[in-house]
């Protein structure tokens, strides 16, 4: 397998008050990213039990190419609650599988043949899985490739340590306002408007690329010589889960496809917003977004 564009971390069970539906990000971004005719790829870990067993089948269904382990801990769950405007909030189990994916030689082969990565905050709480996404970035080609970093502040399973450490070993960070804020506060960072904040940071962490974005208030993408901004387009909502990794598995996409980024950037506003308007993270996307 050549130029692969691997999510890594968690795969899990979202529980939501219509039932279970698959989650995890990198499976989203990897199902996603395939939707463009890229070489998506999911690598997680799952218990030896039967949530475990559906997910697989449900990979299989979708024709998604992942690269699950069996370990023994128990398939990840996380129970979803949706608020008036549709907004999740999370209720995540720990020490469960995905926080404890192995590093193996397949995995590093895997790296190696890696064109770009999307890795986030939550799936590093667990030492195992921090260690593994950490080892994965340094197998990486060197040049020509690209390492997400989706910033995903969830509950308490985040430090300043590993959102340090993951911002210096990627190219692109991307992270939403609340998360900017958090991030700001967390860093010490001196009262600023929040662009002079996404520009410093671009300049700390030697980024390529920083993508903000910031729910119905648009979206930004800063590189160092340009800021594109995006009205988010006005949708019926059904649900948000799911739509934040639809939109980095579009604008990757059309970037691998030597797309400009203000187009990349257009793109992924389109898709998700279509995202929320269905049910679940991994709709099929129509043909006019992704030919």
């Amino acid at each position: 397998m050549k130029d692969l564009v691997v999510g890594i971390g968690e795969a899990l069970w979202d529980v939501l008050p219509d039932g279970k539906k698959i989650g995890g990000a990198p499976a989203n971004f990897s199902y996603h990213t395939s939707q463009f005719g890229l070489n998506g790829l999911a690598i997680s870990a799952v218990g030896n039990d039967t949530l475990g067993d559906e997910i697989l089948s449900n990979f299989e269904e979708k024709k998604l190419n992942h690269h699950i382990v069996r370990v023994e801990y128990p398939t990840g769950t996380v129970q979803v609650e949706l608020d008036g405007e549709g907004i999740p909030h999370y209720d995540i189990r720990e020490n469960v599988a995905w926080d404890n994916i192995p590093f193996t030689e397949d995995l590093k082969a895997l790296a190696r043949q890696t064109k770009a990565v999307c890795f986030g905050s939550l799936a590093q709480r667990n030492a195992v899985s921090r260690n593994t996404i950490n080892q994965f970035l340094d197998e990486m080609p060197t040049e020509g490739t690209y390492k997400i970093f989706d910033v995903n502040l969830r509950q308490n399973f985040f430090t300043k340590d590993i959102l340090s450490d993951s911002m210096h070993k990627c190219n692109i960070l991307k992270i939403n306002d609340e998360e900017l804020v958090a991030v700001s506060g967390l860093f010490n960072y001196p009262k600023m408007d929040f662009k002079d904040i996404c520009k410093r940071l671009l300049t700390d962490y030697d980024l390529k690329m920083l993508i903000l974005t910031c729910g119905i208030n648009g979206s930004y993408v800063f590189t160092s010589d340009a800021v594109s901004f995006i009205e988010t387009p006005k949708v019926k909502v059904a649900d948000t889960v799911g739509a934040g990794d639809s939109f980095t598995a579009t604008f990757v996409a059309a970037i691998l496809k030597g797309k400009p980024v203000n187009e990349a950037h257009r793109l992924a506003v389109e898709v998700s917003a279509y995202v929320c308007t269905q049910h679940g993270a991994m709709p099929q996307l129509p043909d006019c977004y992704t030919k």
